[in-house]
């Protein structure tokens, strides 16, 4: 199990409402968690889900936040509900001899988004994805 699904399982359990939108470890010690909430993320909801993954925090710090301006986007509903707005989308090996895309974000089905990039329309399996974010407006 990824250290995102273990996340969002334990956090189903206790704060149904809060949506993990990204989990991942980063220096080997630290582990990254973005949330959201449709009421908005709080200091004392990101407290609170500090304190509900007490496992997570015996083998990893842990750092809570808002997703910010340039939220990350990991999940198909993520790139449908953003559709319209510019995105850049890193892959994990050349696709059409690019590692990177910036656009604007005009498609989403359940496999692959697609982008306008300034290099075309492209379409791009998720499973290819290695890192998305919304770009500032």
């Amino acid at each position: 199990m990824s250290i995102q699904s273990d996340i969002e399982a334990r956090l189903a359990q206790v704060e149904p409402e809060v949506e993990v939108l990204l989990a991942e470890v980063v220096g080997g010690d630290t582990v990254r968690l973005f949330i959201d909430h449709p009421e908005g993320v709080t200091l004392g909801l990101c407290e609170r889900v500090t304190h509900h993954l007490t496992e997570v925090r015996e083998r990893h710090a842990l750092e809570v936040s808002s997703p910010g301006t340039q939220r990350p986007l990991t999940k198909p509903d993520h790139f449908r509900r953003y559709l319209g707005r510019r995105a850049r989308v890193r892959v994990r090996d050349e696709h059409h001899g690019r590692r990177s895309f910036t656009g604007e974000l005009v498609g989403a089905s359940d496999d692959e988004v697609t982008i306008a990039a300034d290099s075309g329309v492209v379409a791009i399996p998720y499973a290819d994805i290695h890192r998305s974010n919304l770009m500032e407006e």
